[in-house]
């Protein structure tokens, strides 16, 4: 969100010539010597009366109009001031690619379909598209629409739209930086899976073995417990740590990923949007590619059916900033149908993915019910013999008897394995490894057998391949009593799997999908089509996000005489080198800790007082304005009751409904235990929350801060000039009157005749000559 806005709001006048208000006072009064001169029939060029079509029926055109030109029967405007001196994009295409590359990213792919079947599948939908309407597009069209009126970036947006608002442009800053940091840990992950999917073999595939001096080798115990991808993952790539107090080994190959990742980066960005507008042709168009690819190939899958079905089934009981590119649009942009079309893509984006993933999770889910039917046939044919009748089957933990080669034989029967799709399907990342064991128990005298307290106090004997044990003399009371002993000490979740990862984010795509992909035939073509379009995912959002810094730093005249490239350059290095800290064996546990507190609870908060400044300190009326000079059409009454009412109230019941859910069941993350083949919950330790707290209030205490520091007379942000905008001519382009204030706009948000507002904060402005000077 307040992210979004360092992205489309970047200063348009930094690199200008200190001159360039002067030649500007020089070009407007020369070009009206010319319009005085053409008036009384002499001039030069196009507006010399020798060029006019002066034939009958011929229409007179002002020498003032800003319609100059057509193209496609639609007029261009061109204003009378002169146009800006700044960059542009090539193309409106360009602009929207780049928009959506920025909006669209991972989180698109692996958290939207873990969220929507954590929270009732169909029914999640509901809320979701219940926010998207009242919070999610109307404060995307506020951050476009602020950003292109007032040209600035996001430092400069908010000092202009008040001195006391100041604080909100360094707190995105801050949280660009931080989320920056973490987030291209992701990307480097995907490069290491990316060039480690052209091996012959998937590395993930099978279980790698463990070799002993004397030659002798035998499977990974820790893989044979969790599963051959959760090994790759947890063991191979992270070099994982018991906990977040114990780092171990640093990560080298993690390391030189991440430094691959930022170069890339850094070269994306190195000249502005003249690189990143030809990048995003690239990375904003592959992941489509991509899923589309994948979607053909996941609902041919057997089992996606059953995938979709159950992620679509609604269940009740669960229910629960691209703003510095528009800087760079031509100041008549329709910035609120980009508004709409980028956030519906990106909504379209995460329901097709989760078709997708879901599709492939299905695929998976039904290779797994299928794997533990058969273990489950096998096991009762070899206890029961082949032709057992599965109707007939004798009670767990019941003795039977059976007639073998041997004679005879007394059998307990075990707890056999619970198959079941729908529980398969309902727990996303269970990587069920069935293991059973039951006793085949022929030839040992009772009078040796040590008290029976357990199934660990049983004593075996081997004899051939088997290990068995005579109870065909048991006594009735002893027997019972030892099978008692046995379905006591059989959990039932031990025999049909374990529970492993997490079905969002990194379990998702790096346990779950790599699991999938193993199925598929020519795997490794598969695997590099996954992690290619994971990288190009991010790297877009990657370099849209840094770009709000770098834009901030220049915005704020830190580094005056510092060249953008250089400063670029400083920038990537530093967040390069704090990157480190992720590579090494506890830096999973630091980035699933910067992945919930330094993103969501400051975006939220600053997207926020976005709302407030706007609606409450800028004025509705006064933005309304804005929006209908720059797009020919004012915002209606919806949009308006969002920004002051629905907007805010949202917000702040998802702060409360979010720090009461931590109240109630407390924060922590998911650690690695190798004995076990699974994660357990661990408790943030002391430091780590206070590195939390430091996330959260390093980021918005710049916006109380400044806003105190300024009631003191303390000027923390020195940007008072306004940059360029031609609103006079956009109000003769668009044939703009004066607009009458409504009884409904007077009843819903106090808005007076004279322009000033209720609620909070009267304002009022009146727009003057300056709004095109500048």
């Amino acid at each position: 969100m307040a992210n979004t806005a360092h992205f489309v709001r970047r200063q348009s006048s930094r690199d200008l010539n200190p001159q360039r208000s002067l030649d500007k006072l020089e070009l407007k009064e020369m070009r009206g010597r010319l319009v005085m001169e053409n008036a009384n029939g002499g001039g030069y060029g196009a507006t010399n009366a020798a060029f006019e079509d002066t034939s009958p029926g011929a229409k007179v055109k002002s020498n003032y109009s800003s319609k100059r030109g057509s193209q496609d029967g639609k007029a261009i405007f061109r204003p009378e001031s002169g146009e800006e001196e700044r960059e542009s994009w090539d193309s409106k295409l360009t602009f929207l690619l780049a928009t959506i590359g920025y909006a669209v990213g991972l989180g698109n792919v692996w958290r939207f379909p873990y969220l929507a079947q954590k929270n009732g599948g169909g029914a999640f939908l509901i809320p979701y598209f219940v926010m998207l309407a009242i919070e999610g597009i109307p404060i995307f069209y506020l951050e476009l629409a602020i950003g292109q009126r007032l040209r600035k970036g996001a430092i400069g947006v908010w000092n202009q739209v008040s001195p006391f608002l100041s604080g909100i442009g360094i707190s995105s800053a801050v949280v660009s930086f931080n989320v920056a940091l973490y987030y291209n840990t992701i990307i480097a992950w995907c490069l290491f899976y990316f060039v480690q999917s052209f091996q012959s073999q998937l590395p993930w595939a099978d279980c790698p073995n463990v070799y002993f001096p004397n030659g002798s080798y035998t499977t990974e115990p820790e893989c044979v417990v969790s599963s051959p991808t959760q090994y790759f993952w947890y063991r191979t790539t992270l070099i994982v740590s018991e906990d977040i107090n114990h780092p171990e080994t640093f990560n080298w190959k993690i390391a030189l990923a991440l430094l691959v990742a930022w170069i890339l980066v850094y070269m994306c960005m190195i000249k502005g949007i003249a690189s990143s507008g030809k990048v995003v042709y690239v990375t904003a168009t592959f992941p489509y590619i991509v899923l589309i690819i994948f979607f053909f190939r996941g609902i041919t899958l057997k089992g996606a059916g059953d995938g979709l079905r159950h992620t679509l089934h609604p269940s009740l009981a669960h229910h629960p900033g691209p703003g510095a590119f528009s800087s760079y649009n031509p100041v008549n942009n329709n910035c609120y149908r980009d508004a709409v079309m980028v956030s519906m893509t990106n909504c379209f984006t995460s329901m097709f993915a989760g078709i997708v993933v879901f599709s492939i999770i299905g695929f998976k889910a039904t290779m797994t019910f299928e794997k533990c039917l058969e273990a489950r046939d096998a096991l009762l044919a070899d206890l029961l013999g082949s032709g057992y009748n599965e109707t007939a089957l004798p009670a767990e933990g019941s003795v039977f008897n059976i007639t073998t080669a041997s004679g005879l034989v007394s059998k307990i029967m075990p707890s056999l394995p619970v198959c079941d799709l729908q529980k398969e399907l309902d727990n996303l990342t269970k990587l069920c490894t069935l293991e059973y064991d039951y006793l085949l128990l022929p030839e040992i005298n009772i009078a040796l057998l040590p008290p029976i307290n357990s199934v660990e106090d049983l004593t075996h004997e081997d004899s051939g391949d088997e290990e068995y044990l005579n109870i065909n003399t048991l006594p009735g009371s002893q027997l019972l009593a030892l099978a008692e002993i046995i379905i006591k000490d059989t959990d039932v979740n031990e025999v049909t799997g374990s529970v492993s990862g997490s079905a969002s984010g990194t379990g998702l795509a790096f346990i779950i999908f790599t699991e999938a992909i193993n199925q598929f035939p020519g795997a490794q073509f598969w695997s590099v089509l996954f992690f290619l379009m994971l990288f190009t995912l991010g790297i877009d959002s990657q370099f849209g996000t840094l770009e709000g810094v770098v834009t901030s730093v220049v915005d704020m005249k830190l580094f005056p005489n510092l060249p953008k490239e250089i400063l670029t350059g400083c920038i990537c290095l530093v967040c390069c080198i704090l990157s480190m800290g992720f590579a090494h064996g506890a830096g999973s546990y630091v980035f699933v800790l910067f992945d919930n507190f330094s993103g969501n609870f400051p975006l939220l908060i600053i997207a926020f007082f976005e709302c407030i400044g706007v609606a409450y300190v800028y004025g509705l009326k006064r933005f309304a304005d804005d929006i209908e000079m720059m797009t020919g059409q004012r915002p209606g009454l919806y949009w308006l009751i969002c920004w002051k009412y629905l907007s805010p109230l949202a917000m702040l019941s998802i702060m409360f409904a979010s720090f009461v859910e931590i109240a109630v069941d407390g924060t922590g993350y998911d650690a690695w235990v190798p004995l076990r083949g699974e994660t357990e919950r661990h408790p943030w330790p002391l430091w780590a929350i206070l590195l939390i707290l430091t996330l959260i209030l390093a980021s918005v205490l710049w916006i109380p801060g400044t806003a105190i520091a300024r009631l003191f007379g303390i000027v923390v942000i020195d940007d008072n000039e306004k940059a360029w905008f031609p609103a006079n001519d956009l109000k003769e382009f668009h044939g703009i009157m004066p607009h009458e204030v409504t009884a409904a706009e007077t009843l819903l948000f106090c808005i007076r005749a004279d322009g000033s507002e209720g609620l909070c904060c009267p304002t009022s402005h009146s727009y003057d000559e300056d709004d095109e000077e500048t």
